[in-house]
């Protein structure tokens, strides 16, 4: 790289945020530079769509500081650089338009929209094509949204989030609710996104390591509303961390550049359901 400091395009300083008594966040730390694509790894409850809330700039902090693209909030509008994120979520699936064509749906990410309310151009459309055939479900092209399956529906959303050309994409549990050969294909395909000239930086929000697939090179672990590790992922994704970090016993297999966890022993603090 030589020497290049590379522009930040999240910088989170010190930030807390309470709500009726309850600290959902604690003194968050947390850089992303141009080019990094990070994944976050928390379990439920954990602080994390709270995090993604503030980045997004639909909650305030209650102390601390947020920047995205060097620029901090309280001097920018808001509305104005959320077109530049685009967030992929299952909350979204269920907003849109179960009638609406695949294509449409598409679309509808250049108007942050649900549903098609302004006339597309004929470069809107191809884009949305191009985009389709880029992410392998150019076969839904006319179906249906309501017909497609899980994995077609969150490859839909993370076109339809690529319209906008966004500069930070989301994807919030991208592959929840997938069955493993979905989960496969839809990871292969955000893979293939980033190779893209274009491609976003990426936030992947999981629970499952094994979804950390090696372009997430940097990966922040969040526990109770707390940064508890933050780095390159062969750094973070180490028995002693992860052990701690679950207060159990963990195994890592790697597996193609994969984190496999199996649980090594009982834990008198967390009794099997």
């Amino acid at each position: 790289m030589g020497g290049r400091t590379m522009k930040p395009i999240i910088e989170v300083a010190n930030l807390s945020w309470r709500r009726e008594r309850k600290t959902l966040l604690h003194n968050v730390n947390w850089t992303v530079k141009q080019g990094e694509h990070w994944a976050i790894l928390g379990l439920n409850g954990s602080g994390k769509t709270t995090l993604l809330n503030m980045i997004n700039g639909y909650l305030w902090p209650t102390e601390g500081t947020v920047s995205v693209f060097e620029s901090r909030f309280g001097t920018i509008d808001l509305r104005e650089l959320r077109k530049s994120i685009g967030w992929v979520s299952s909350s979204l699936q269920e907003k849109l338009y179960a009638g609406d064509k695949a294509q449409s749906v598409v679309l509808s990410g250049k108007f942050a929209s649900i549903g098609l309310y302004d006339a597309p151009t004929k470069e809107d459309e191809e884009y949305a094509i191009e985009l389709m055939g880029q992410l392998r479900c150019s076969h839904l092209i006319d179906r249906a949204y309501q017909t497609c399956s899980q994995g077609e529906k969150q490859k839909l959303l993370i076109a339809r989030a690529l319209m906008a050309s966004p500069k930070l994409l989301i994807l919030d549990e991208p592959c929840n609710g997938l069955d493993f050969i979905s989960r496969e294909q839809l990871l292969s395909s955000i893979e293939r996104l980033t190779r893209r000239p274009d491609a976003p930086n990426l936030i992947y929000v999981t629970h499952h390591t094994e979804e950390i697939v090696p372009i997430f090179g940097h990966c922040l672990l969040m526990r109770r509303g707390e940064v508890f590790r933050a780095g390159k992922t062969k750094d973070v994704l180490t028995e002693p961390v992860l052990s701690d970090f679950f207060e159990t016993g963990i195994s890592v297999h790697w597996h193609n550049e994969r984190a496999i966890l199996t649980w090594t022993g009982h834990d008198p603090e967390r009794e099997p359901d």
